[in-house]
């Protein structure tokens, strides 16, 4: 091969490798401009690291927290995470554990609350075990929360979040299709749709939506005739059909957000508030230095009868006030929003919606 030919040749990786690397910055939302903005008054409340998964009980307006210091656990440091109670009905409202006389390791992840017949409530909750991941099912019984049963299985290899169905039965979403660290990354960067979602129908594990790009949030219409799932690298919401007696679900459709969505937390008007990351890369570098600020931003999302949707923007921060939000939960005059990594979460007053 001449010279010439090898320069040309050289030249056309580089520039492909430049269009391919401006490409994953584009769609990884790293050339948005953040303008922190939101028709609210925020308090912060601290102390609580990794405040990741928040859901509101719409009955007695308690709020469950999911918190783990991610950052901790990774370096190694014998830490464990804890579920704690908000009342967000409260003049001064204070978080409290809940959960720190369990005999088995805890780092919680995604959670979600089940009312079923004659005040039979239950909480469960992802949990990253070091012999493994778990589903934890506890019993809510007035402020305390008592632990029932762990459940796991083979096909549940990267829980992220989970939506109670039943008693003992849920959909759990994997983010991540392979098992390596090395194949995960390889999913993240190169827009993957690998993950999927498995549904436990109180006897067995089972998958029943393929093809997503990081499949993260997981929710439940009350009804139970939909399934609404985040693909954060899709940066779009899924809404499934569901079969109410064998858990099936069918192709929906799919919403854009346009950007990295997280969590989904349902409001009383049956709205969708969906939290997340406008810039994905730099959420990556926040994950490995607390000191890289990470944009938040929340949507409320309702949809449509004709399968359209009104978007609407709640909060959206440069990463001042609250890095990496990854959940938004609604309550009557406000919503408390979450974080991935930072060690507290917001309290939002809102005058209306």
């Amino acid at each position: 091969m001449s010279m010439r030919v090898s320069l040309t040749v050289a030249g056309v990786i580089v520039v492909l490798a430049i269009i391919l690397s401006l490409k994953t910055f584009h769609d990884a939302g790293e050339f948005k401009s953040i303008v922190s903005r939101c028709d609210c008054e925020c308090v912060e409340f601290h102390g609580l690291a990794g405040p990741e998964d928040i859901t509101i009980d719409p009955v007695t307006g308690r709020a469950f927290i999911s918190a783990d210091d991610r950052r901790a656990a990774k370096a190694g440091k014998a830490v464990r995470g804890e579920i704690y109670g908000f009342d967000t009905r409260a003049a001064d409202p204070k978080p409290v554990p809940l959960t720190g006389d369990l005999p088995f390791d805890f780092h919680p992840h995604g959670i979600s609350l089940y009312r079923g017949d004659g005040g039979d409530v239950r909480l469960f909750v992802v949990n990253h075990r070091t012999d493994g991941n778990y589903i934890e099912i506890f019993k809510v019984r007035g402020e305390r929360i008592t632990h029932l049963e762990s459940i796991s299985g083979p096909l549940m290899h990267s829980p992220n979040d989970v939506a109670a169905a039943g008693r003992r039965s849920f959909y759990v979403t994997n983010d991540h299709g392979s098992l390596t660290k090395t194949g995960r990354m390889v999913e993240d960067y190169l827009q993957l749709k690998r993950s999927f979602v498995l549904y436990y129908d109180g006897s067995a594990f089972r998958i029943v939506a393929r093809g997503l790009g990081y499949a993260n949030g997981v929710a439940l219409k009350p009804d139970g005739s939909e399934l609404y799932v985040t693909s954060t690298v899709g940066k779009n919401l899924l809404v499934y059909g569901r079969d109410r007696k064998s858990g099936a679900l069918s192709a929906g459709r799919s919403i854009d957000t346009g950007f990295g969505s997280d969590n989904i937390e349902l409001d009383a008007d049956g709205s969708l508030w969906i939290a997340g990351h406008p810039r994905m890369l730099t959420f990556l570098r926040h994950a490995a230095d607390a000191a890289v600020p990470s944009p938040s931003k929340v949507l409320r999302i309702e949809l449509k009868a004709d399968g359209g949707a009104a978007i609407r923007e709640v909060f959206q921060d440069d990463g001042t006030k609250l890095s990496a939000s990854s959940v938004a939960a609604p309550f009557p005059g406000g919503f408390l929003v979450g974080a991935v990594f930072d060690a507290r979460f917001l309290a939002c007053r809102t005058s209306g919606r």
